[in-house]
């Protein structure tokens, strides 16, 4: 706190720690007043998917039916969006999903996640038409995820209070390290095995793992009392939510186009599809090895600041790294440095979340988040396919870099509110001598080039 006589309102260093302190108490701690009643306990479920695994396995099928044309008279068009409707449809039943934690629990609803995705891959090495692929691989295999990374990633936060974006940055790196191996036995089965028995592989390993993983986990909603609606429009109200939302669709785009589109770039400057299986399991381990590294320097050096600088760092990569790249050597020089930023968003999404909305509003901010992502995780890897259909890969490659520069550029907009939020929240609090969040309204003061480009821990 300043003295009486120092009229000056700035970011205090203290206010920012004590913002991570409230992003980091332990969920059953975690008191909130309701008015005119007592204290409530308040927890979010944060619908993130994952992003890797097995999940990313698609990225070496794809390949093998682009260059085999397994499907006859199948468009690149209709091979995308069956990668595109597995990721939006883990985003779309995340209403579903919440339902089913609330009435089944969690374990149910984690096995459920288990049987769907099983079913998936297994009814998918038996297709033998595109429309087939289309409801196992899309949408079967969707509905499995968002059934089982949902209710995972919720339990997680219940666990921690100091250190959480840590503890969520190496679970998550999970993703990236089980891509590694999931795109290398799936590369190496298809050579050897063909698809149809690497499909049934995977759907045997997915069954084992997950069904573990389902007897074992626990959560702690007894105690915590999760908050329990889901969606609230109103949040497209709030301009904090606004840039959000605008990072996540823009990285989104470029994320599931380098994704899906690296194995099959590789093939086109010569390499065989054995090495962009490798190339895709490098980027997966560039994942891996980022997540907790990133929760570990969010902790210390502020999220925001975090966020905006590994995406753009991404768009940097792809523009000076994957352009040029005409070689093993380079490819998986690219991949590894674009695994470092290109999973930022989902790696850091919900801590960030946080930081600007509160936990309060955290479970109908991620709620709004994320029915905005279903349409560019959709047809996100489309428009990248069509780009290189028509002009080839350097228009795709561009384009991914410019997505991750723009979606930037908005956490660097994001960054400049939420200076002036605890700016005004200090002055307020100084004031009244209490800091009263309901008055703060940031009007249009927050965009300015001080604020944009005052250096500090956000």
């Amino acid at each position: 706190m300043k003295s009486p006589g120092d009229k000056r309102v700035a970011i205090p260093r203290d206010l920012s720690h004590a913002s991570e302190a409230v992003a980091d108490n332990e969920p059953s701690a975690l008191q909130l007043a309701e008015p005119g009643q007592g204290i409530v306990n308040v927890v979010s479920r944060a619908d993130i998917p994952p992003d890797g695994g097995y999940g990313w396995a698609w990225a070496i099928f794809l390949s093998h039916y682009l260059e085999d044309s397994t499907f006859p008279g199948t468009t690149q068009f209709e091979f995308a969006l069956i990668g595109g409707l597995s990721i939006s449809q883990s985003l779309f039943v995340a209403p579903a999903v919440a339902w089913s934690m609330r009435r089944f629990g969690t374990k149910i609803t984690l096995a459920s996640g288990t049987i769907f995705v099983f079913v998936a891959l297994f009814s998918a090495s038996f297709a033998d038409q595109i429309w087939q692929l289309f409801l196992s691989q899309g949408v079967c295999f969707g509905i499995g995820m968002g059934f089982l990374y949902i209710p995972a990633t919720a339990v997680l936060p219940q666990w921690f209070s100091t250190r959480r974006s840590l503890a969520v940055g190496i679970a998550s790196s999970g993703a990236g390290l089980g891509g590694v191996a999931y795109n290398l036995i799936a590369g190496v089965a298809a050579r050897k095995l063909g698809l149809h028995w690497t499909y049934r592989i995977l759907a045997l390993c997915s069954l084992g793992i997950n069904g573990i993983c389902a007897t074992l986990i626990r959560d702690r909603n007894e105690m915590v009392k999760p908050k329990q609606n889901y969606l609230d429009w109103r949040e497209f109200g709030h301009i904090e939510v606004v840039f959000v939302i605008i990072w996540g669709f823009l990285s989104e785009i470029g994320y599931i186009v380098l994704l899906y589109s690296l194995p099959h770039y590789a093939t086109t400057i010569g390499l065989t599809q054995g090495q962009g299986s490798v190339v895709s399991a490098v980027l997966n381990v560039g994942l891996g090895v980022n997540r907790p590294l990133v929760g570990y320097l969010s902790d210390r050096w502020g999220r925001i600041n975090m966020a905006m600088f590994m995406t753009a760092s991404c768009g940097i990569s792809c523009l000076a790294l994957w352009v040029p790249a005409d070689s093993y050597g380079l490819l998986l020089a690219f991949a590894l440095f674009a695994g470092f930023g290109c999973g930022t968003f989902w790696g850091t999404i919900a801590a960030v979340t946080a930081e600007v909305v509160g936990l309060r509003r955290l479970p109908t901010a991620f709620g709004v988040i994320c029915i905005s992502l279903v349409a560019p995780t959709l047809f996100a890897e489309p428009i990248g396919l069509e780009l290189v259909a028509a002009s080839g890969y350097r228009s795709s490659q561009i384009f991914v870099g410019f997505m991750f520069l723009l979606a930037a550029s908005s956490v660097w907009c994001l960054r400049s509110w939420k200076m002036t939020e605890i700016e005004e929240k200090a002055r307020i609090e100084e004031a009244n001598g209490e800091n009263d969040l309901d008055r703060f309204h940031a009007g249009r003061r927050w965009l300015s080039p001080r604020k944009l480009f005052t250096l500090c821990r956000v």
